[in-house]
């Protein structure tokens, strides 16, 4: 799926003009169809890459033949005790079970996790890293489009401008800020604590925003948060309901991005949402990329969260070029929301997927 901006730039130099996608398709005895989607950003995000998540999927798809897809926490069981981690290959198969489940009761997924709150959602643009004053134009197009949050992506190295660059990025990116908006100014871990607090120092007094994924380890995130001004909020190190725990624990953060595959599925995502909404942590429902497939389960499974705590759901479905399916939701001035649909609410165009590439059944 080639990315629809051309070359998406973050941190350290990464670059991206495409991403690989594992799509999976359940067939149930009674012919009920589920769809699921993986699609790891590249393989220097997080420990994912397309091939390892095709090479997990076929040792996971065994274990689930003749499995009721509707017990979503046997089916993780079953995937968790098949294979140790490797969330992203899950995920497609987590996400396709509670597309048939919902089918087969005639509800829509969102239900089927808790209920809508029926309050629409502000979606979040993905502002790839560059010129300041080119990602400034970059945010007011998305606005103009209905976008309410905007992700800036920071992190360059010393020898692309360092933190100086940064701080120019933050300031032209919240310049005409609206009342309403919100920004993240994500850094995926880009930073090491002494490069975060240079920048800090940099900023003008009165910008309003939160500082997401500044750091790649545990440790260095904390350091930081015992010297930061903004609130932080944590990505790329909450993969497991235990990291959520424990950045609870230590008061490490003040909100995660919840990442559906980098979760492994909605039935770990919903976990993490009421870990979350336990110890009053703001969440971010995104997922790496992905296609309409993608978006439609980050919709579900935003739409479950208590508008108080929800910031905005990421719209990856525009990240890409490459249109997978129909996908039924309600869009308003106010945001978006899931449609009536049951399941996932998709249509899948199965011609632009082509021939599936591996099979397994009884």
């Amino acid at each position: 799926m080639p990315y629809a901006g051309g070359v998406y730039r973050l941190s350290g130099g990464r670059t991206y003009e495409s991403f690989e996608a594992s799509i999976v398709r359940i067939t149930c005895d009674d012919g009920t169809e589920g769809w699921g989607e993986s699609t790891p950003f590249g393989s220097t995000y997080i420990a994912a890459h397309p091939a390892g998540a095709r090479a997990g999927i076929a040792e996971l798809a065994p274990a689930l033949l003749g499995l009721d897809p509707r017990q979503a926490d046997r089916i993780t069981d079953a995937m968790d005790s098949t294979l140790a981690g490797h969330n992203h290959a899950k995920t497609p198969l987590d996400i396709a079970c509670w597309d048939a489940f919902g089918k087969s009761v005639d509800l829509p997924v969102c239900e089927l996790l808790g209920g809508s709150t029926g309050i629409p959602m502000p979606m979040i643009s993905s502002i790839h890293a560059g010129d300041p004053e080119e990602m400034r134009s970059r945010v007011a197009e998305h606005r103009a489009k209905g976008y309410c949050g905007h992700s800036i992506k920071i992190g360059a190295l010393d020898s692309e401008g360092g933190p100086a660059l940064d701080a120019e990025r933050i300031t032209a990116c919240l310049a005409d800020r609206r009342p309403g908006e919100f920004f993240v100014v994500d850094a995926n871990g880009g930073l090491l604590p002494e490069t975060a607090l240079r920048m800090i120092q940099m900023l003008p007094n009165g910008l309003d925003f939160v500082l997401e994924a500044p750091c790649a380890t545990w440790r260095e995130t904390m350091s930081l948060r015992g010297r930061c001004r903004y609130p932080i909020v944590i990505d790329e190190l909450a993969q497991l309901d235990g990291d959520i725990a424990f950045a609870v624990a230590g008061d490490v953060a003040d909100g995660i991005g919840l990442k559906i595959s980098k979760a492994g599925g909605l039935t770990p995502g919903r976990r993490h949402r009421d870990i979350c909404r336990a110890a009053g942590l703001t969440v971010s429902v995104q997922d790496t990329v992905g296609s309409s497939i993608a978006f439609a389960a980050i919709v579900h499974l935003g739409a479950t969260v208590p508008a108080r705590l929800l910031r905005c759901v990421l719209n990856c479905e525009d990240m890409v070029a490459l249109k997978t399916a129909e996908f039924d939701r309600l869009v308003t001035g106010d945001g978006i929301l899931p449609g009536s649909s049951p399941g996932l609410g998709i249509a899948v165009d199965e011609a632009v997927l082509g021939d599936p590439v591996m099979t397994w059944g009884d």
